[in-house]
C-alpha cells in the first residue's frame, strides 16, 4: 500500500496576543488525517473552526504549536512542524503547492508571467512555460488582451483566474486549496473542478476549503471534520 502524501498526527495552534498581555488562544488541537496520493480531502467545518490555520500550518506559514505534519519528499519523511527555513522553501518548490484566496505578486509583472514563473523556477524553458500558462489562462476564461497586463488592475475574478493557473501550472505531488473559487462564476467553478479532477488522475493529493457546496461536494472523495479538532472539545 502507497505511503500518504502527508499526515498530520496530534497538530496543535495556539496564538499569542502580544498586545493583549500575552493572552493565548487556542484554534486547534490534536488534529489528526491523512492526505493520500489521487484523492481530495476537503476541511469542514464552520467559519472560525479553524480551516485556514490547518492548511497554512501544512504549508509552513504557521508554525505548529504541537505535533507533526510528516510529509512524503523525494522517497523519504519530512517533518514539516520542525523543519528549517531552507527545508520549507524546497518542500514548496519541489513538493507541496499552494492556491490562496488573495494574489500576491511583483508589481508590474504581467499576467502571463506570473502564471509561467513557478515552471521556469523549476527550470523549465521560458517559452514553453508561457505556452503551458496561456493555455491554462484561455482555458479559464481570461482574455489573452489581459495576459499582458499586471493583474492588479484585474477585477477579483480575474486575479483569480491567474492566482489558480500559477497554482495549478506545476506537477506538485500535495496541493493546497484555500477557497480557491471564491471570487469565480458558474462556468469558471466548473472549469475548476475539472481541473481539480484531472490533478487527482494525475496522482496529486490535494487539500481544500470550499465554501460553495456545489463544488465541494464534486471536489470531495473525503470530509475531514475540522469540529473535531476544537480546543473546547478536547478540554471537555
Amino acid at each position: 500500500m502507497q505511503a500518504p502524501a502527508l499526515t498530520a498526527s496530534g497538530l496543535g495552534k495556539t496564538f499569542t496576543m502580544h498586545l493583549r498581555d500575552g493572552i493565548e488562544l487556542p484554534v486547534i488541537a490534536n488534529a489528526r488525517f491523512s492526505l493520500h496520493f489521487g484523492t481530495c480531502a476537503v476541511l469542514g467545518g464552520p467559519s472560525g473552526a479553524g480551516k485556514s490555520s490547518i492548511l497554512k500550518m501544512l504549508y509552513g506559514n504557521y508554525g505548529a504549536s504541537a505535533g507533526r505534519i510528516v510529509v512524503r519528499h523525494r522517497g523519504g519523511d519530512v517533518d514539516l512542524a520542525t523543519a528549517g527555513p531552507r527545508t520549507i522553501l524546497e518542500l514548496r518548490r519541489e513538493t507541496i503547492g499552494y492556491v490562496s484566496q488573495f494574489l500576491r505578486v511583483v508589481p508590474r509583472v504581467g499576467a502571463l508571467d506570473i502564471v509561467a514563473e513557478p515552471l521556469v523556477e523549476r527550470g523549465a524553458d521560458h517559452a514553453q512555460a508561457q505556452r503551458r500558462a496561456g493555455e491554462l489562462l484561455a482555458r479559464l476564461n481570461l482574455p489573452e488582451w489581459l495576459w499582458a497586463l499586471p493583474p492588479a488592475t484585474f477585477s477579483g475574478g480575474e486575479q483569480q483566474r491567474v492566482n489558480i493557473a500559477r497554482g495549478f501550472i506545476t506537477d506538485h505531488p500535495i496541493l493546497l486549496l484555500d477557497e480557491p473559487t471564491a471570487s469565480l462564476d458558474a462556468a469558471n467553478r466548473n472549469v475548476v473542478v475539472e481541473m481539480i479532477a484531472e490533478k487527482k488522475r494525475a496522482g496529486t493529493a490535494l487539500l481544500g476549503i470550499f465554501h460553495d457546496t456545489e463544488v465541494r461536494n464534486a471536489a470531495a472523495d473525503v470530509i475531514i471534520d475540522v469540529t473535531g479538532f476544537s480546543p473546547t472539545k478536547k478540554a471537555a
